[in-house]
């Protein structure tokens, strides 16, 4: 293809011995006006969330400058995600939570995991979109954690005197958690 267009009819060559696609890129100058100098770096951390995301998905990036090479495969999909968040963060429990529902073409996968420290690491993605601003899928779940864990204390007598319950934040504090949904036609507000 140039410029949209198919420079000569598709056509069969034989069997192949693997499966998959290849993708050679290279920039049309009179289409990209500012500098199509790629950083490999921003690549690699973009084909990696991408090979998170979609677990079992291959990716290879080879830089034709450089020579470098890179691959990304996680069976695991997004808990591999959380671990390799976690990996010197001191997890509380070895394996993540992970779940997993599909209703009405809606996807969605949650994995998380809390560790030691104090800070919240929570990445939202919507149709493999990283939403840094949030949406209706990370309010809903705050709610639905905090909920569940005030619940969960009420009715083990584990609040003693405390009315309020535990803030939300509280709930989040030491906690890594990755979720992916997958619907149709999103609407994106950022």
């Amino acid at each position: 293809f140039h410029r949209g267009d198919p420079v000569a009819p598709l056509k069969e060559i034989g069997t192949a011995e693997k499966t998959g696609t290849k993708v050679t890129f290279f920039p049309d100058h009179t289409i990209f006006t500012q500098s199509t100098g790629f950083s490999f770096d921003r690549l690699v951390h973009r084909l990696r969330e991408l090979a998170f995301l979609n677990a079992g998905l291959k990716l290879i990036l080879i830089d034709e400058r450089s020579g470098k090479k890179e691959e990304f495969c996680y069976e695991g999909g997004i808990k591999s995600f959380v671990q390799h968040v976690n990996r010197a963060k001191n997890p509380l429990f070895e394996e993540p939570v992970f779940v997993k529902s599909e209703r009405d073409n809606f996807q969605l996968e949650l994995a998380l995991q809390y560790n030691r420290e104090y800070q919240e690491n929570v990445f939202t993605y919507c149709n493999n979109i990283n939403t840094q601003e949030g949406g209706t899928h990370l309010a809903g779940f705050k709610a639905a954690l905090t909920r569940t864990l005030n619940t969960y204390a009420n009715k083990n007598n584990l609040l003693k005197n405390d009315k309020e319950g535990i803030q939300g934040e509280d709930t989040r504090e030491g906690l890594t958690c990755v979720i992916s949904v997958k619907i149709p036609e999103p609407q994106f507000e950022g």
